[in-house]
């Protein structure tokens, strides 16, 4: 997976944990233990949390209101728009990308320096920042959808090879529209013989 893919799957995911988009299971994200599990489950090692330190009250209500801001940017009409919301995310605690060696490999990878003592939602604003301008460098704006499910509420990034992906939450919206779809099949099929 590139570096950019990496920052835009985790604003898809981020987004998602809304309970606009979780409508069966509500809001992914109620405390700061939740967030914290949501933060090492995309393996991410802020500096707001050195030392040992977790999340707080203000940290989940900062990166609530982040959600939002990451919704604006990938609802964004245009690559322009997409562009400077991206930049603006960036700027948040971004000192300016650099390339660094990967420990114990000869790889490089782009590494987003953030100010001291930023807060965890600009951390989390800047390494989100860089994915979404990384995808509209890459692949373009048209990556950036809203889920396929009827019902869902849901927006993500699509960094698939073949760009095909269309729900939000494979696992759940995809599924959900299968069994509907396969209801509807049944149905139709009863009512015919």
């Amino acid at each position: 997976m590139t570096d950019y893919a990496l920052g835009a799957a985790l604003a898809t995911a981020l987004v998602n944990t809304s309970p606009t988009v979780r409508t069966t299971t509500g809001e992914a994200l109620p405390d700061p233990d939740a967030l914290a599990d949501f933060l090492a489950g995309h393996d991410l090692h802020l500096d707001a949390l050195a030392g040992g330190k977790s999340p707080t009250e203000d940290d989940l209500f900062r990166v609530g209101l982040l959600r939002r801001e990451v919704r604006a940017v990938v609802e964004t009409e245009t690559a322009e728009q997409a562009v400077a919301g991206g930049g603006v995310l960036v700027g948040r605690a971004g000192l300016g990308p650099v390339l660094r060696r990967v420990a114990g490999d000869d790889d490089w990878q782009w590494y987003v320096p953030t100010a001291s003592g930023a807060p965890l939602a600009d951390e989390l604003a800047a390494v989100v920042g860089v994915g979404l301008l990384g995808t509209v460098r890459a692949l373009g704006h048209e990556r950036f959808r809203a889920c396929a499910t009827p019902d869902c509420r849901g927006v993500f990034v699509d960094t698939s090879r073949a760009g095909r992906r269309r729900y939000c939450l494979p696992d759940l919206c995809g599924n959900r529209l299968n069994v509907a779809n396969h209801r509807a099949r049944r149905q139709t099929a009863s009512v015919t013989r």
